[in-house]
């Protein structure tokens, strides 16, 4: 089992920044990554970013490259999305997941934290 804990989220304007932290426990070592995925208000969950626990590979939407960086500090077992350049249509709960690549872009994961909200005003 991992267990995974999304914070950072909150309301900003337009044009700030929030990083997101996803603090892992359990067997980290059994999955091959962490993904960043968000839901808008009745939209579907969509893929953000991933990064692998080893190595320096990571990956991203196209709606969020350039303006989110997604990092990692093995040490703390902790994943971050620093989220720059914020948009209104940014505003959605943000979770993070652990799973295998390629499955995990797919928005298949083995595990889930609960959610942190991401509000940007206009």
């Amino acid at each position: 089992q991992v267990q995974l804990v999304e914070s950072g989220g909150g309301l900003v304007q337009a044009g700030g920044s929030l990083r997101l932290s996803c603090a892992a426990s359990g067997r980290t070592f059994s999955v091959d990554a962490i993904g960043w995925f968000r839901q808008a208000p009745g939209k579907e969950r969509e893929f953000a970013a991933s990064i692998r626990w080893t190595g320096t590979s990571t990956y991203y939407a196209d709606s969020v490259k350039g303006r989110f960086t997604i990092s990692r500090n093995n040490a703390k077992n902790t994943v971050y999305l620093q989220m720059n350049s914020l948009k209104p249509e940014d505003t959605a709960v943000h979770y993070c997941a652990a799973g295998d690549i390629p499955r995990l872009w797919a928005g298949v994961a083995d595990y889930w934290g609960q959610g942190t909200q991401v509000t940007v005003s206009s």
